[in-house]
């Protein structure tokens, strides 16, 4: 009886532990930590955090209740990156967000960036996209999930 419960706790052990898997943070290189740390905190709007390093190469932003962005400095150069592979961030209004980056002078389209008009997606959200200094790109969709 002992072995049975034994293998019934380690059970619901593993099975727990595996439901506890949740997103922590995303980190990207980049050439220049100052213009980088500019760009999300200034453009995208993101709180800056603590970092524990307080080595002038590490910038922290939360961008989510338990999620975070970090920008690591120390790339050699700026390395080019598909649209496909992208980090998604949700604003009320894309239009609103597209005229900041109009008033700030960015770049921004379609994912084929042959518009600047928000595509819409098959679920009916709408986006654009950009990229950060390094050309990391960047979906802003109006997603109410």
């Amino acid at each position: 009886m002992k072995k049975i419960v034994l293998i019934i706790s380690c059970f619901v052990f593993i099975i727990s532990a595996k439901a506890q898997v949740h997103f922590n943070h995303l980190a990207i290189y980049v050439v220049n930590l100052e213009t980088s740390s500019a760009f999300y905190r200034d453009v995208m709007q993101l709180q800056q955090i603590p970092e524990p390093f307080h080595d002038n190469r590490h910038t922290w932003f939360k961008i989510g209740e338990h999620d975070q962005l970090h920008v690591i400095s120390g790339a050699k150069e700026k390395m080019p990156h598909n649209v496909s592979v992208h980090m998604a961030f949700s604003v009320p209004s894309v239009e609103n967000f597209a005229r900041r980056l109009d008033s700030l002078h960015i770049k921004y389209g379609n994912s084929g960036q042959t518009s600047s008009a928000p595509q819409i997606r098959t679920d009916g959200i709408r986006q654009i996209y950009l990229q950060d200094p390094d050309g990391y790109w960047i979906e802003v969709n109006d997603d109410k999930f």
